[in-house]
């Protein structure tokens, strides 16, 4: 059990956990939990971790079929710069490792933003904090949740 399941049973949010085959060999964490679990990647979501310029660690949650658009990150929080963070800041600040990160029972509670897309959705998929585990719920939950900025930030 991850800190992100915890965190929706213990605030009773309607979820549903997913587990799939992690291969060693694939580095598309996203895209490989659409695929093992025949998923639209537009309906799956990643979780990166953005160094935003006099903020600090940011997360984004982006779709897997999508890229961050680091420019329009920054500008949703009021920052003038983005860039990916590296991996060992966002595993300590997180508690997850990287292709597990999920936006969800974050060690540290980062600033979150929501890619746009999501908001048409009924149901999303986020990491459920490693590899090979999804967890499905609804945008508006997420958002809630992590207190999130919801904005185009993909491209």
């Amino acid at each position: 059990m991850t800190p992100a399941i915890k965190l929706l049973q213990a605030r009773r949010i309607p979820h549903e956990v997913l587990t799939y085959e992690h291969s060693a060999a694939n580095e598309g964490y996203g895209s490989e939990a659409a695929e093992k679990l025949d998923i639209d990647p537009s309906a799956v979501f990643k979780t990166l971790v953005a160094d935003v310029a006099d903020l600090g660690l940011t997360v984004a949650v982006v779709p897997v079929s999508a890229k961050l658009d680091l420019k329009a990150l920054a500008r949703a929080i009021g920052a003038k710069k983005a860039s990916i963070a590296d991996p060992v800041s966002a595993e300590r600040a997180t508690g997850y490792l990287v292709g597990g990160i999920s936006p969800l029972g974050q060690k540290r509670r980062l600033p979150t933003v929501i890619d746009d897309s999501a908001v048409g959705l009924d149901a999303m998929y986020v990491s459920g904090g490693r590899r090979g585990l999804e967890i499905s719920l609804a945008p508006s939950a997420l958002a809630s949740l992590t207190n999130a900025t919801v904005a185009p930030i993909s491209k």
